[in-house]
């Protein structure tokens, strides 16, 4: 069982990393809804909180990239399993970031966010959230299962 979370996991996180290299790489097409948005205080309306630079789009791809490299070794994909207790507790603390982000910060992502109403906040509700709840679960399984 825990080998086809960990298959779903790696294929999750391998695939969040493709997106983030395609907008490394200058492509658009869909970043506006990744990226939080502050209450429209001009008359444009909303406005992005940050504007993520293509060095940090990067390293934010090779850092899901060895999540998903990370929980290949745990699992035994692709390379011989590895029960170190490190690596549990490695995968134990990025499964504990993916809570956090499900909680949010209060203000702009998360379940108790208090901004609303833009196209992040809507897909953070119902796509981004519980995904991030979902693989923290998944991590813990993979982890210790």
């Amino acid at each position: 069982m825990s080998v086809v979370i960990a298959r779903w996991i790696v294929g999750v996180f391998t695939g969040i990393s493709m997106v983030h290299l395609y907008w490394a790489a200058g492509g658009k097409l869909g970043s506006l809804a990744a990226i939080p948005q502050l209450p429209g205080e001009f008359a444009n309306g909303p406005r992005p909180a940050f504007k993520p630079s293509a060095l940090g789009t990067l390293l934010v791809a090779m850092g899901l990239v060895g999540i998903a490299l990370l929980v290949c070794l745990r699992a035994g994909l692709y390379f011989s399993p590895v029960s170190h207790g490190a690596l549990q507790w490695g995968i134990s603390v990025i499964a504990v970031v993916m809570f956090a982000r499900a909680i949010g910060d209060s203000e702009l992502v998360g379940f108790f966010k208090k901004v609303s109403g833009s196209r992040f906040a809507r897909l953070d509700t119902w796509v981004y959230s519980p995904l991030c709840l979902v693989l923290g679960v998944g991590l813990l399984v993979v982890a210790w299962g």
